[in-house]
């Protein structure tokens, strides 16, 4: 893990001179369209109907078809800490949660002085290949995007994370050791950069574990948690219908790599609630995920 943080008196003088681009201004991250087959047959748009329930008595946007990917910058307004989040929505690679998943979050992370970049990446997806394939690259890009502009958006390149959730939460842990080597062929600097999260949030993240021949629970094949794999803080639910397995094989994995970790488990709560409150004491997480990355160092101590 790296450990050599940008002087603070230095930091503090770029965030008070560079000028930022236009407020949540989408900003397409393939200059010539995103690699690899297409993942779409019509437009992109709002999936969701009046069958669709409801979380916290609200509704949900659940974007489908995405072949375009973007981030979207969010800047807190006051006491910018300089740490960044990239943000994953979930949908289980079929569509994206962009307001419980995606927009909340970014202005939670805004109140608490973290810039919020939301990924809105490729769905649904390809067949014939892993549903995270696209995705990864599309999270690789973003984060290597990020660190190229880091300066220029007021952030500390070695305080950028990312926070998913479901199938998003799955992108947090791909990226995560998949980090060494692009997943498609580099364009250009932002692609020199490390896409290496410096810390992971994954909230009842998806697909870190399957079953094997027996039905018994074992890391999902494709992550290779080593030493190198970012801190990362969990949360699930037992009663959680993706299975809370996949948090607690990752966790183990984690441990047995001596990877800084800490996981929250509660007895009910479901899945897909996002920050949206409930009478469930799981929809207090993001106070603890705050907690968490003051104590990585990432956030200014009260």
């Amino acid at each position: 893990m790296r450990t050599n943080i940008l002087p603070l008196f230095l930091f503090s003088a770029v965030i008070a001179s560079v000028p930022l681009p236009a407020a949540n201004k989408a900003i397409p991250i393939w200059p010539n369209g995103a690699p690899g087959p297409k993942n779409t047959t019509g437009a992109e748009k709002d999936t969701t109907t009046s069958k669709d329930g409801l979380i916290a008595g609200r509704p949900v946007i659940r974007l489908g078809n995405v072949g375009d990917p973007t981030i979207t910058l969010y800047q807190p307004k006051d006491n910018n800490t300089g740490a960044a989040v990239v943000v994953f929505p979930g949908g289980g690679y079929r569509i994206l949660a962009m307001d419980l998943e995606g927009t909340e979050v970014c202005q939670w992370l805004n109140s608490i002085g973290i810039t919020g970049i939301l990924l809105k990446y490729r769905v649904p997806e390809v067949k014939g290949q892993p549903p995270y394939a696209g995705p990864l690259q599309d999270a690789q890009r973003a984060m290597g995007i990020v660190r190229e502009h880091a300066k220029e958006w007021r952030i500390d390149p070695q305080k950028i994370g990312v926070l998913g959730f479901s199938a998003g939460g799955n992108l947090g842990a791909e990226i995560s050791n998949s980090f060494d080597k692009r997943t498609y062929e580099p364009i250009d600097k932002a692609d020199r950069e490390s896409c290496r999260p410096d810390f992971a949030i994954l909230i009842y993240p998806a697909y870190l574990a399957v079953k094997n021949g027996e039905g018994e629970y074992r890391l999902a094949p494709e992550l290779h948690v080593t030493a190198n794999t970012p801190p990362t803080f969990l949360v699930q639910t037992e009663d959680d219908p993706v299975h809370v397995e996949n948090s607690l094989y990752y966790y183990l994995a984690l441990k047995n790599a001596k990877v800084p970790a800490e996981m929250h488990l509660y007895s009910t709560g479901g899945h897909g609630y996002g920050l949206r409150k409930t009478d469930k004491p799981v929809t207090g997480w993001p106070r603890l995920a705050e907690q968490w990355m003051r104590s990585l160092g990432m956030l200014q101590a009260d």
